[in-house]
Formats: C-alpha cells, sequence, structure tokens
C-alpha cells in the first residue's frame, strides 16, 4: 500500500514536472520590459532670446511582422514650446558613425542644448571635472532635434532573441533608422514637418542610405535637406588596400594641409596663402600623383624622384622616404613620420593634436592623440547629463562606442557577389534628382585623417550628384570641427542658415 501511495505521489510531482520541461522553451523566451520614457521641462538663452523646449528620452521599440518587439532604439528629442503650426517647424535628426557609436559627440559638442567644453587649440582636455555649459551654437532656434543611438549603441539593444546581427549592416542599419524615424513622426504628429538628417562620419554613410530608404519608395518620407559633417560615402577614397589608388589621391590634400599647419611646408612659396595652398595640392593629386600612380614601376627612376621631390615640398617629409614608399604615403605612417625627429606623433582624427610615444623608431603610432585627448570629457558630459539632469535610471551603460556592431557589420550592397567597394553617393545622387528641393550640406575639418574632405568632395562630384544644391563648407580643425571654439560657432552658423535657406 505504501508503495502505491508513493508511486501515486510521485505520479503527481514529476507529471507536471515533465510538462513544465516541455513548456521550458517558452518560458525561456527573454523577458521584454516596457518601453520607458523620460520627460522634462527647460529653457535655454540662445542668441538673445529665451527658449522654452520638452526633453524626451525615450525608448521606440522596433516590431516584426507578427508585432513582436526586435530592438529598442533610444533617442533624446529636444522639441520646442509653443509652436503653433508643426509645419512650419523643421526637426532633424542626428546621429553619429563608426559604425557602432552613440550619438554623444554631436549632441554635446555641436548641437545639442547642453556642450562640454575642450581645448581649442588642439592640446588634451586632462581630468574631470570637466566644463558643461548651455550650448550657444544649438540649433533649437531653427529645428527641433532628436538625437538617435543606432542598435548597440547607447541604451539602444536588441529584444528578445535577437542578437543585434538583424540591425549590423549598411541596408540593416539604415532601414532600423527609418523606420524608427517614421515612428517618431506618426507618434509625434510631425508628417508634414520640414526634414532634415545630420550625420558625422560614418554617420553620413548612414544618412546617404536614408535618402534611399525614406524617399525611394511609394510610402516615401520626403526630406528638406542633408547635413554630412566629415564625410565617407565612397568607401574606395579611404582604403588602403593593394592596388587601390584613390585612397592615396584622397588624402593628399589632408596631409598637406597637416603639414602647412605644423610649419613644415615653405609658406613664403604660397605668400602665407592656405586656401591656394590647399587648390595647388588638389590639382596635384589629380593631374601628377593620379597618372604617376597609375603608371606605377613603369615611371623612370628620374620621373620617380621628380615627383618624390615635388611631394616632399608638399607633405614635409623627405622626398626620400617618399620614394621608398613608392610615392603611396599611408596616413598612419605619416603621422609617425612628420613630426618623428620633435619626438611627437599626430591625430588621425585631427591632425592638430600631438601626442608623445614610448619610443620614436616604429611606423606607426601608439595611440591617435586626438582621440584620448578629448574622449573621457565627453564620455562623462554624456553620462552625467542622462543621469543627473535627465533622471535616466537605466542599469545598464551607455554604450559609447563599442566594436560589437562593426566587427558584424554586413558590408554588402547587393553587388551580386561582385567584389566593390561601399559606395552610398548614388543614392544621394538619385534622392536629389526625385527631390528637386532637397539640399546636401558637406561640413569638412582640413585636418581630418579620418575622412578627408578631398575624398567627400571626389564622391560628390560624380554619382549623379546635384551639385548646384551641395553647399561646401571649411573648417580649421579636423574630423570633429566643433573641438575648436570658433570652428564650432562656423558650423553652426553654416548649418542654421541652410535650414533656414531650405524652407
Amino acid at each position: 500500500m505504501r508503495g502505491l501511495l508513493l508511486a501515486v505521489c510521485l505520479a503527481v510531482f514529476v507529471g507536471p514536472v515533465l510538462a513544465d520541461e516541455k513548456a521550458d522553451p517558452a518560458k525561456e523566451k527573454p523577458e521584454i520590459p516596457e518601453a520607458q520614457t523620460f520627460s522634462s521641462d527647460h529653457t535655454l538663452r540662445l542668441n538673445g532670446q529665451a527658449i522654452k523646449y520638452k526633453t524626451v528620452a525615450s525608448e521606440i521599440y522596433l516590431r516584426d511582422a507578427k508585432d513582436e518587439p526586435t530592438a529598442s532604439i533610444f533617442s533624446v528629442a529636444y522639441v520646442r514650446d509653443g509652436v503653433s503650426d508643426a509645419r512650419q517647424r523643421p526637426v532633424t535628426f542626428v546621429f553619429n558613425g563608426g559604425p557602432g557609436s552613440a550619438s554623444l559627440w554631436l549632441h554635446m559638442g555641436a548641437f545639442g542644448p547642453k556642450q562640454v567644453i575642450t581645448p581649442s587649440d588642439a592640446t588634451g582636455v586632462g581630468a574631470p571635472p570637466y566644463t558643461v555649459r548651455d550650448n550657444q551654437n544649438s540649433l533649437l532656434d531653427v529645428t527641433d532635434l532628436v538625437f538617435i543611438d543606432p542598435v548597440g549603441t547607447g541604451y539602444s539593444r536588441p529584444l528578445g532573441d535577437n542578437d543585434g546581427k538583424e540591425f549590423y549592416g549598411v541596408n540593416e542599419d539604415a532601414e532600423s533608422i527609418a523606420e524608427f524615424i517614421r515612428i517618431w513622426i506618426t507618434e509625434n504628429g510631425r508628417w508634414n514637418s520640414p526634414k532634415y538628417l545630420a550625420g558625422e562620419s560614418y554617420g553620413t554613410t548612414r544618412a546617404a542610405a536614408l535618402t534611399e530608404k525614406l524617399q525611394g519608395g511609394w510610402n516615401g518620407i520626403g526630406l528638406n535637406g542633408v547635413i554630412l559633417v566629415s564625410a565617407i560615402l565612397d568607401f574606395q577614397n579611404a582604403r588602403f588596400a593593394p592596388g587601390n589608388d584613390s585612397a592615396h589621391i584622397s588624402f593628399f590634400p589632408s596631409e598637406a594641409a597637416i603639414a602647412w599647419y605644423h610649419g613644415k611646408v615653405d609658406k613664403t612659396k604660397w605668400n602665407g596663402d592656405f586656401d591656394a595652398f590647399v587648390n595647388a595640392a588638389r590639382t596635384y593629386a589629380i593631374d601628377t600623383l593620379a597618372p604617376a600612380l597609375i603608371r606605377g614601376n613603369t615611371l623612370t627612376a628620374q620621373e620617380e624622384a621628380e615627383i618624390a621631390n615635388q611631394m616632399s615640398a608638399y607633405l614635409g617629409v623627405s622626398a626620400e622616404w617618399v620614394r621608398q614608399a613608392k610615392l603611396r604615403i599611408d596616413p598612419t605612417r605619416f603621422r609617425k613620420e612628420l613630426l618623428r625627429r620633435e619626438g611627437y606623433s599626430i591625430g588621425r582624427f585631427d591632425g592638430r593634436y600631438k601626442g608623445v610615444d614610448s619610443e620614436g623608431t616604429s611606423d606607426s603610432p601608439e595611440n591617435d592623440p586626438s582621440g584620448y585627448g578629448m574622449d573621457t570629457a565627453y564620455v562623462a558630459a554624456i553620462n552625467d547629463y542622462l543621469t543627473r539632469e535627465l533622471k535616466i535610471d537605466f542599469t545598464r551603460p551607455y554604450k559609447v562606442l563599442t566594436g560589437e556592431p562593426g566587427s558584424q557589420w554586413n558590408w554588402s550592397l547587393d553587388e551580386g557577389g561582385w567584389p566593390a567597394y561601399v559606395n552610398v553617393t548614388p543614392w544621394l545622387g538619385k534622392g536629389m534628382r526625385e527631390n528637386p528641393q532637397m539640399k546636401v550640406l558637406l561640413a569638412s575639418g582640413w585636418y581630418d585623417l579620418a575622412t578627408p574632405f578631398f575624398g567627400a568632395e571626389m564622391a560628390l562630384f560624380k554619382n549623379g550628384v546635384v551639385l548646384d544644391r551641395v553647399q561646401f563648407d571649411y573648417y580649421d580643425a579636423g574630423h570633429m570641427m566643433y573641438l575648436s571654439e570658433a570652428e564650432g560657432a562656423k558650423l553652426s552658423n553654416d548649418v542654421r542658415a541652410f535650414i533656414r535657406d531650405g524652407q
């Protein structure tokens, strides 16, 4: 009898366990929390006027065909109060690059209502506390602003069973941001507002791709303008692969500009006229350097020596070093070579910055002094601002710049399996031709060795871009021209005028 009772008990307790085990897969499905929103009201005194605005830091969930959440995209939106007609108030969607970077750089350095201050003379920010103040360069007087962190950056993340790969790629990323924009303008009643995109670095690649994703179909979202800050559009102009000479051509004028900045060029030859010098470097790159690189080893020793001497005069490095490099100046090696005898390497993002390596014989710098010279201030500023001022209480970290998206990035543009460099410029050109009112602003720093100004120009000069509607602006700084107070103000004024002209 006791055996029977035991068997019954086992049946009672074991049966349900077995049933639960079969249901485990469903129970193990990651729990998806509710999207969160943090709102607050603020006032910014800008250009003599008090601008009242609402700050909305929020998560927007992307969903699949079954209406299941697939990803959370975090953004911080600034919307001016007291606007009676939203059709007259532009909204600008802003993002940085990477891929794998959050939007803190443009947010806290250029266009947002708060600004972290860095030395304008390209020296390092040092240790905290850092100065954060009301941003007199903010664009809130002319446009609402939505700073977007793509999936895998900032507080944005994949949800459910998704691991992020569904969003890591040129097309995948653009499609997710396009969907975010569609949801945002729907929830905020802004379908008929003027719309702008503003991207920096890979963010310009994203912006060009977005022109196709937003405007390219029957459910299109029209754009008034695209703002490209430190653009990379055609990656052939920035990839130093064997046999690809386009990159050497596109970087040459930037290397020359940096040599001028550090006093390695005979400025008297140009009567101290930097613009004339840079224009000459552009011309030399196309008319002399490009044909020489194409000829390769068919150049005679005399021809090679003559060109090496000419390049030396532009770049401030020895003709012998240029000749040994076969006229192909890798920017990483250039960063080490230019000031080697003074004991410095120079920055990648901004060639004005100087760093000291542990030794001077290597062919490349230990690190990028224009990166570590400012990043701690930005990271501190965004984390302090989001958590202390906006009261965001997420327990997960704010991912500033992570390699996860970039290491898994799908660079294919559906080229049918043929090898190809990513080039999104044709999408930008198509968008301009199909939308006769869409304009483009290209903002470039002279001393940028990450996304050189001439490479961006080369991309825009072809690919079907309507040049009459492209505004070219240049800055006496590098990749992040707003690190300089004066150049940051100029950038803001240029963009402000661009938006006003688009109305």
